[in-house]
Formats: C-alpha cells, structure tokens, sequence
C-alpha cells in the first residue's frame, strides 16, 4: 500500500483507495480525488508540507495529512 504522500515529484499514479471518515474524505473527493483519477505530482514545498498537484486538469495544493489518506499505485 502506498500513499500520495510517499510519491515523487513528477510521478503520475492513479488512485485506488480513499481512506479517512466523514468530512475529512468528502473534502477530498470534492476536490476531485476521487477512486480511478490520476494525479501527477508537481511540487512539494521545501518544509514538505503542502503538495502541489495536477488534478484532472487544474492545480491543487494539498496537506501531507490529507495526502497519507489517499491510497495510490
């Protein structure tokens, strides 16, 4: 199991699973994250926190909390 959080910058992967409850996962998937969606990685700040993403075509800055919820491959 791998999450976003442990992907690289540059590396495109696809969702497989949203962990998480209630608001905190229907945040997520209302900004687009949602089960089969690709994600390229763009940047990650130099602290590491947040991630810059690509999301189905727009830009999306996400928390390192949010991004270990996100299960890819």
């Amino acid at each position: 199991m791998k999450t976003l959080k442990e992907v690289a910058v540059g590396e495109t992967v696809k969702v497989t699973k949203l962990s998480g409850e209630g608001a905190t996962k229907r945040r997520i998937m209302d900004m687009g994250i949602t089960k089969g969606v690709e994600i390229t990685v763009r940047k990650v700040a130099p602290l590491g926190d947040p991630m810059e993403l690509t999301v189905r075509g727009y830009e999306l800055s996400i928390r390192k909390a949010d991004a270990e919820l996100i299960e890819v491959e």
